[in-house]
Parts: C-alpha cells; sequence; structure tokens
C-alpha cells in the first residue's frame, strides 16, 4: 500500500515535473534545445532531415524539447512526430560516443531520483504485482510472439558463434546451456522462468533430462504444457518464491531483469536452497557495466516491461559472494543485436496479420522497442552474461561447452 502511494506521488511529480518543463522550454527554450540535439547528433554522424538511413527525419519541432524527458523520444515516435528509416542504426551511432556524453543524457535529475526510488526503495516486483508485470507483456497474445520468434519460442538472446539465422542460433545457445550444465540422462533440472517452455522441451528431447518448468503467465504455462506433452517436463504456474524441493541444475534465462533488486537476496537464497550440494546454477541476465546508466529506462518501464529492472554487475557479484562460486561467466551481449534484429524483420514480415488485432500505434511502440534495444546492445551499452555457478565448487575443476 506504502508502495502504491509513494510511487503514484513519483509518477505526479514526474509529469507535473515534465509539463512545467515542457512549458518553460516551449516557450523559451525551444531553439536552444534544437540546437542542442543538432550538434549532438552532428557529432555522432546523424543528421537531422538527412537522406542516409540512419538520419532522423523530424516532423515537429516539439521533438526537440519533449525528447529530453526520458519519455518523449518514444512517445513522439509513437505519435508519428517524427521517423527513420534505420532506427537501430539511428541508435547505434547516437548512443556509441563517449560514455561520459552518453550518461550525460541520463542525468535528468527527476528521472534520476524517480530510478533510484523504484529501483532501490520500492519493491516493484512483489508477488502480486510480479503477475501484473508480466501479464502486461508476456500475455499480450501468442500470436505476437509466434510471429515474432522462431520455433521454439525462445524470447532471449540467441547465440550466433556459428548461425546464420534465428532458428539455429537459438538452437545453438539452446545446446550450450545445456554443455554448461553438463547434463547426463535422469538429471532433475528447475527452470525459473520457463517462458514458453523451448529450453524445457529441448533439454528433455535431447538430454534425457526431467525439467520442472515455473512461470506466472497463464498464456506461457497453458503454451508451454502443450509444446512439451509426452516429454519428462512438468509446467507449473508458481512464483520462484513458492518453489520447493531440491534440483541437480537449476537455470535461469532472463528472468532476473524481473526480479528486482529488492528481491535479490529472497532469489539467490532460493536458488541455494533448491540446489543440490554438487549442483550447477546458469543465470542468463542483461545487464550494465555501470553505475549510472539507468537499470530502468522510463520509456521501457512505461510501455514494454512493467517493473523491470537491468541487474549492475556488481550487484550480481555482492548477492552471489558468500552463497556461491563463478565457475564461469561469458558475455554475449552483442549477439543480442542480432536476435533484435531478426526478430524485427519476423515482425515486419508479419505485420499485415497482425494489424487488426493491435493498431498501427502497436506496430511503432514495438517498432522502437525492438529497434532501440538493438541499438543499445549494438553500441555495448548493455550486456548479455551467462553466468554458471555452484555451491562449493566443481571438484576437479569446471570445464564450459564453449
Amino acid at each position: 500500500m506504502i508502495s502504491n502511494i509513494v510511487l503514484g506521488m513519483l509518477t505526479c511529480l514526474t509529469n507535473w515535473s515534465g509539463r512545467l518543463q515542457l512549458y518553460l522550454l516551449n516557450n523559451f527554450f525551444r531553439t536552444r534545445c534544437k540546437e542542442f540535439w543538432t550538434e549532438y547528433l552532428n557529432k555522432v554522424d546523424i543528421q537531422v532531415n538527412g537522406d542516409r538511413p540512419w538520419d532522423i527525419q523530424i516532423h515537429h519541432e516539439d521533438v526537440y524539447t519533449r525528447a529530453l524527458d526520458g519519455l518523449g523520444m518514444g512517445e513522439t515516435y509513437m505519435e508519428g512526430l517524427w521517423d527513420c528509416a534505420d532506427l537501430a542504426g539511428l541508435f547505434t551511432r547516437a548512443l556509441s560516443g563517449k560514455q561520459s556524453d552518453i550518461l550525460k543524457l541520463c542525468q535528468n535529475p527527476i528521472l534520476r531520483f524517480k530510478n533510484f526510488v523504484e529501483c532501490s526503495l520500492l519493491n516493484l516486483q512483489t508477488k502480486e504485482r510480479a503477475k501484473d508485470n508480466v501479464k502486461a507483456h508476456y500475455d499480450l497474445g501468442n500470436d505476437l510472439f509466434e510471429a515474432m520468434l522462431d520455433s521454439s519460442m525462445t524470447y532471449s538472446c540467441a547465440y550466433w558463434k556459428t548461425a546464420d539465422n534465428l532458428e539455429d542460433a537459438q538452437f545453438d545457445k539452446m545446446e550450450l546451456i545445456a554443455k554448461k550444465l553438463n547434463l547426463l540422462p535422469g538429471t532433475t533440472v528447475l527452470e525459473i522462468g520457463c517462458g514458453w517452455g523451448g529450453l524445457a522441451r529441448h533439454l528433455a528431447k535431447h538430454y534425457g533430462v526431467s525439467v520442472t518448468g515455473i512461470t506466472v503467465s497463464k498464456e506461457q504455462a497453458l503454451y508451454a504444457e502443450k509444446l512439451c506433452t509426452d516429454l519428462p517436463v512438468k509446467i507449473e504456474l508458481l512464483d520462484y518464491r513458492d518453489v520447493v524441493g531440491t534440483f541437480d541444475r537449476i537455470v535461469s534465462i532472463a528472468c532476473l531483469e524481473h526480479i528486482g533488486s529488492r528481491n535479490y537476496d529472497t532469489f539467490f537464497d532460493k536458488v541455494h536452497k533448491c540446489l543440490k550440494d554438487d549442483g550447477l546454477f546458469l543465470l542468463h541476465s542483461g545487464g550494465i557495466n555501470h553505475h549510472g546508466l539507468p537499470r530502468a529506462g522510463p520509456w521501457i518501464s512505461k510501455y514494454i516491461f512493467p517493473g523491470g529492472q537491468m541487474p549492475y554487475y556488481k550487484e550480481i557479484t555482492n548477492v552471489i559472494e558468500k552463497r556461491f562460486i563463478i565457475e564461469d561467466w561469458q558475455n554475449i551481449g552483442f549477439d543480442y543485436s542480432k536476435t533484435l534484429a531478426a526478430w524485427y524483420a519476423n515482425f515486419s514480415k508479419n505485420w499485415d496479420k497482425l494489424r487488426p488485432k493491435y493498431g498501427d500505434k502497436f506496430e511503432r511502440m514495438w517498432t522502437y522497442y525492438l529497434q532501440m534495444c538493438n541499438g543499445l546492445f549494438q553500441a555495448r551499452l548493455i550486456q548479455v552474461w551467462q553466468i554458471v555457478l555452484s555451491k562449493n565448487g566443481v571438484k576437479g575443476g569446471y570445464y564450459g561447452g564453449r
């Protein structure tokens, strides 16, 4: 109740400050804002109304002022106030400058304060909130994700070391995970955040293990149950905090971003309790390397992943200490740019079938989401880590399968 009140007050404060800021800017500083953005964009080789694919096409002057409030860049794109033929290229160039320049664009005091409160003081991923947050994104409609993802319905970074298409890259990612887990027939596996069941199916089918997959998404659970029919896979509509039992292996793919830092101790304690003493835990998560970067972007939080939060790598190492030994840590973050490009290609190809249900504004929102994230990963501002952990260290040493 208290967190709801505080969050409401912060939202009002942000909205009020944004309106005041826009009023002042629109009336006194519009010209200066235009000069600021034009200068910055020129510095990173982006021209306003230029003729190259990554050049931005400004249709309304309000873009210059609204782009400063953390939400405005995405919202003005959704409203059609600007366009770009190559959004991913635009964001790659805009965010690949000196890190000090990039961080200055994240320094809006109100937004930084709101980000700090939401990520460090409030718990936006309680059991009740977690269900609502997941429903807002993952239950949008399986038709949307079927149109965008590969046949395994894998909604996380693929592995493109040797692959040249999404299907093979996601298969290779699942193989990489299986090898890192050192699976043997009969091994028991817990998957926290099992999505639509692609990894659970793969491990059970190709490695003869039994998998318990948990999710708080009703749509995902129903889909995963059908996908894993006739395999030793059990899908449960369950919060990670309610898991009981012990397992030889635990794996969690792209779930930590939805846990929230206030719950890291609870999450890793639960994993530690459920993992057998000689077991392995593989954590696959996006994250940031620099504490000055926002862990929850305002636009992404509002329109795409409510309650989502990118972990800072030191938060992970701090919570691991005294619980686990790090056996392996691999960064495959650049591969996410290729994955997002493939998802966007599928989304665009199938949009005509989706349009009647989702509408044109959704198309612009989803395009901005996929293409902006592509640029963030190309610019290497966001990483994807695969971390293998053990309780007491693997006897004889650990040799990952890569």
